[in-house]
């Protein structure tokens, strides 16, 4: 009996130790993995393919969507913005005012007033034309009476890149030829000249300015941006100041400015050109193409916003809708899972992770379909393609967003399924 007791003391001891106590490990709860739950995640994908097809189509449409609003209007915009600023929304003029001086000579800036503009912060470039107040002939049998009418500018090898201007027909200035007696033909000079072209090869046409021979080596297409231009001879600036007596002073600059600093910079150039006589700088008002170039940025921003928010909607919607009716249509399997030891958290991971899944899919479709056909619109309108990258990340990013949301309400129903009531669900 005493042998009895002991053993029957010693057992009840044993049994209620800490270490008998303890769940044995192959009862314990299993923690998954994220690679394990991403594979548990993808059997409903790959098990139902074709309706995990259909609801990747369904958020592949929404996010093209919002590639395509985005892109097309942001490829308009820009074809937009390169015609507006070729109008000279970013340009500014200043003009040496000869009714400021009261009638007593020509008017003039100062010689280092290019190199002071320039100094500018929110300018990019200046370039100078100055009147040489020369006449120019096409023979030298018509008399001075029997001027053309046009204006002998001396020119920076720099000026067609600041106004804009193409070459039609032979070539600008350069550092050499900037040095002979040599003029480049605005539009309408070349068309009073009669020089309608020039022909490779051949000896470069003459004109007389004042009592000296020059060589055309170019002639320019119409510049919109300074008709003045069109009706003007050009000379080299050092061959206006060794040919013609030029004291290098302009008369005329044409200033590039960082397009939203325009105002800023129109407000201190009479001051900066001209320091001792600010009232004789003439300075010409920004493009009124800029404001309507501004409206359509605010209104193409706010076209973005509200179709790409309309799109998202419309894919989220999609998603919820078919998770909601995979987990009706899988009660069997979850109740399966539960009787097997999966715990809620496990069965909410496995839906959530399902749903994401899909909204991934289907935002990277949608991603390549509505650059893809982006850049197809673009390339039909013969516009600059745009694909915005915030509209590329955000929907990817959005779609991931959606996925959550749209799978938080099934994965919590499919948790909640008892076993039982699963199992037994016809």
């Amino acid at each position: 009996m005493r042998a009895g007791s002991r053993l029957r003391s010693t057992v009840l001891r044993e049994s209620t130790t800490p270490q008998a106590r303890t769940t044995p490990p192959w009862l314990r709860p299993v923690r998954l993995s994220p690679a394990d739950l991403l594979r548990l995640g993808l059997v409903g994908i790959r098990s139902r393919r074709m309706r995990a097809a259909l609801s990747a189509i369904g958020i592949s449409i929404g996010i093209a969507t919002m590639i395509v609003v985005t892109g097309i209007p942001a490829s308009s915009q820009r074809a937009l913005n390169a015609e507006l600023t070729a109008l000279g929304t970013d340009r500014l003029q200043a003009v040496a005012d000869a009714n400021a001086s009261g009638g007593e000579g020509p008017v003039s800036f100062p010689a280092e007033s290019v190199s002071m503009v320039d100094r500018i912060g929110a300018v990019e470039a200046v370039a100078a034309v100055a009147n040489t107040h020369a006449t120019v002939r096409r023979s030298d049998r018509l008399g001075p009476l029997d001027a053309s009418g046009l204006t002998v500018l001396a020119a920076r090898k720099d000026l067609l890149d600041v106004i804009n201007a193409k070459v039609r027909s032979g070539q600008y200035f350069t550092a050499a030829t900037e040095r002979f007696p040599s003029v480049v033909l605005g539009a309408v000079a070349a068309a009073r000249l009669g020089f309608p072209d020039l022909r490779p090869g051949e000896p470069p046409p003459l004109v007389l300015i004042g009592d000296q021979w020059f060589g055309v080596i170019g002639i320019l297409r119409t510049v919109p941006l300074a008709p003045d231009i069109d009706r003007s001879v050009l000379v080299g600036w050092q061959a206006a100041h060794s040919k013609l007596g030029f004291d290098g002073r302009p008369t005329q600059l044409f200033i590039q400015a960082d397009e939203p600093a325009v105002e800023d910079v129109r407000a201190v150039l009479p001051a900066t050109v001209n320091p001792q006589s600010p009232s004789v700088v003439l300075v010409s008002r920004p493009s009124d193409a800029l404001a309507a170039k501004r409206s359509a940025e605010a209104t193409f921003s706010g076209l973005f916003v509200g179709l790409a928010g309309l799109a998202l909607l419309v894919g989220g919607i999609g998603v919820a809708n078919t998770m909601v009716i995979s987990v009706l249509e899988r009660r069997r399997e979850i109740g399966l899972r539960r009787a097997l030891g999966a715990n809620r958290g496990q069965i909410r991971g496995q839906f959530l992770t399902e749903s994401i899944a899909l909204s991934c899919l289907g935002g990277i479709a949608g991603i390549g379909v509505g650059v893809l056909a982006t850049m197809g619109y673009a390339a039909y309108k013969d516009w600059p393609p745009v694909i915005p990258l915030q509209a590329v990340t955000g929907g990817f990013c959005g779609a991931v967003l959606i996925g959550v949301m749209a799978g938080v309400y099934p994965a919590v129903r499919a948790s909640r399924l008892s076993p039982t009531a699963a199992l037994t669900t016809t």
